[in-house]
């Protein structure tokens, strides 16, 4: 992937795409990637998706998403969301989302981002929904599996 969507360019120079992150759901890939400058609020997380069963090394083989897919949430305190990772509840009947935020605006890359875990689903179309950034502070129920 390369920076060339104008909210992969927030902060530019230089436009940052970073991080891939790979995640497979039925018969598509998807690789998940942070764009935009993690000094910028805008820092948000784009996607690309594929077949599984197409050349995955072959460039023509990615669609990239035209909209981020993860963007920072004012309101839940969520500033320049980024560098994603993904793992399973513990019985394996969910999907979470690791990710990194700011809970101010303009607080940029440095030691005031904090790690955030929260479940996320799957549209209709197969990709994924993590739709937005819980508050900080948010309750949130342990995954499934665990006590």
């Amino acid at each position: 992937s390369q920076p060339e969507l104008s909210w992969e360019l927030n902060g530019a120079p230089p436009a940052t795409n970073e991080a891939p992150q790979f995640l497979k759901h039925g018969d598509k890939v998807f690789i998940i990637y942070s764009a935009s400058g993690c000094w910028t609020d805008e820092y948000s997380l784009g996607l690309l998706s594929a077949s599984a069963s197409a050349d995955l090394l072959n460039p023509a083989t990615w669609t990239k998403s035209p909209q981020p897919v993860f963007v920072k949430n004012p309101t839940a305190l969520a500033f320049g969301t980024g560098h994603n990772s993904f793992f399973k509840s513990a019985d394996g009947t969910e999907d979470w989302i690791m990710y990194h935020a700011n809970a101010s605006s303009g607080q940029g890359c440095d030691d005031e981002r904090s790690a955030r875990i929260q479940k996320f689903t799957w549209k209709a179309d197969g990709t994924p929904d993590f739709g937005l950034p819980a508050a900080v502070g948010a309750a949130l129920d342990n995954p499934a599996g665990e006590n």
